[in-house]
């Protein structure tokens, strides 16, 4: 006989939770074990009940869902996670999966891929929503252009502007990065300023943050 998928349930609104027990309960090789209406009534709910798949929300009182995921898949023998929400923000999404989510999916999913994603995470198989899916990509996209326009800028600088700006990045002042190139002070102030220009940049922060974009240390 094929194993049961016990799964729980937590969200804070209980006619979500009831809505998703009935359509679990409902599928095939799947069972809803118990519910949970936050994140610390989910660690003692998992104590209580072994799922093998919890489906987890994010915003929730007392303990949110990432917190409890974390927690939850920091011991020995963890329940996978899915997290089930409507806020996908980039944010949301990789905190979700850095603490070790095995699905992020949207509550808008059909049904019938939720169930799927139950059945398909409880065997190991990671999986995101198509819209997850897509804000990520885009959001690597984003990064590698980011770093390519920062290197292209940063290339037109001088070795010594460079330097400088390097420095910057690491939160030096005039006067450290004086005395770590060796040179005067108002020379250092010519040579920020001369960045600036160049680099179309209002301040020593964005060079910093461009410093950072690029990969420097």
């Amino acid at each position: 006989m094929a194993r049961v998928i016990r799964v729980l349930l937590v969200d804070d609104d209980a006619l979500v939770r009831a809505g998703l027990s009935m359509m679990l309960d409902g599928a095939a090789g799947i069972t809803v074990v118990g519910e949970a209406a936050d994140g610390q009534e989910a660690i003692t709910a998992t104590d209580a009940h072994a799922p093998d798949v919890v489906l987890m929300d994010l915003r929730m009182p007392c303990v949110d869902g990432i917190t409890a995921t974390r927690r939850l898949r920091a011991r020995s023998r963890p329940p996978e996670v899915i997290v089930l929400t409507t806020f996908d923000t980039d944010e949301n999404i990789l905190h979700a999966l850095r603490a070790g989510a095995g699905g992020f999916l949207l509550k808008e999913t059909p049904p019938a891929q939720i169930v799927d994603a139950v059945i398909r995470v409880a065997a190991g198989d990671p999986i995101l929503s198509p819209a997850v899916t897509r804000r990520l990509m885009d959001r690597t996209i984003a990064q590698a252009g980011a770093y390519e326009r920062a290197r292209t800028m940063l290339a037109a600088l001088t070795p010594r502007e460079h330097e400088v700006a390097l420095a910057i990045a690491r939160g030096r002042t005039n006067a450290d990065i004086a005395a770590e190139l060796a040179m005067g002070v108002t020379t250092v102030k010519a040579h920020v300023s001369s960045i600036l220009t160049k680099l179309d940049l209002d301040n020593r922060t964005q060079i910093a943050l461009l410093a950072h974009d690029a990969g420097l240390p």
